[in-house]
């Protein structure tokens, strides 16, 4: 979440780049204790009141570096979701979504989101409410117009649903032992079409 400024100059692509880039190596190097604006700055090699006009806290810089390095794009935008169906929005999405998953970094950024949910709560209120919260609304979207095409059961709860698909990808990230991307992909498969969201091409 960027904090709106005065007028002024442009900003700079590559410098918002360099200071997300650096706010998210420190956050999987340190943690939310270890990291603070002043080395997010010097990292990025800008002077820290750059840092400071972009984003007023670091709980609101990081937030913003997870998102971009989850790859926001995947995400379907509310006016895809209108007009696809949840199986169109899916089968778009899988590919890119199961690389990203598989990735050591992603595994890494896990680890470090959940056990910063218990030893740094401000900075998961502002995720959750900036960046997830808008996801689940989408998702709920998804469910009910499957529960519309009758894919999904009109009288589930689409909340535990919602929780059951984050939690099952989460799970299956932090065992000794992930799956490679290819893995991934077919168990993407499977967690979807059990909730109701995706059903695979039948042969001839």
């Amino acid at each position: 979440m960027t904090t709106a400024r005065g007028r002024g100059r442009p900003r700079d692509p590559e410098t918002d780049a360099a200071i997300l880039r650096a706010a998210l190596e420190l956050f999987l190097e340190r943690g939310v204790e270890g990291t603070s604006m002043e080395q997010i700055a010097k990292r990025a090699g800008v002077g820290k009141l750059t840092v400071y006009r972009r984003w007023s806290t670091k709980e609101d810089l990081i937030a913003q570096a997870i998102e971009e390095s989850v790859a926001a794009e995947l995400t379907p935008s509310p006016a895809q979701v209108e007009a696809l169906s949840p199986q169109e929005i899916i089968e778009r999405a899988l590919p890119a979504a199961a690389e990203m998953v598989a990735s050591p970094a992603f595994r890494a950024l896990v680890a470090r989101v959940m056990g910063s949910a218990v030893s740094h709560p401000k900075l998961m209120a502002v995720y959750w409410k900036h960046y997830i919260l808008p996801r689940r609304q989408l998702a709920a979207a998804m469910l009910r117009r499957a529960q519309k095409d009758g894919t999904v059961a009109a009288d589930a709860d689409l909340d535990v649903l919602i929780d059951m698909m984050a939690a099952a990808v989460t799970y299956r990230v932090l065992q000794p032992d992930p799956p490679d991307a290819a893995g991934m992909l077919d168990y993407l498969k499977a967690v979807y079409r059990q909730v109701g969201l995706y059903q695979p091409a039948q042969g001839p």
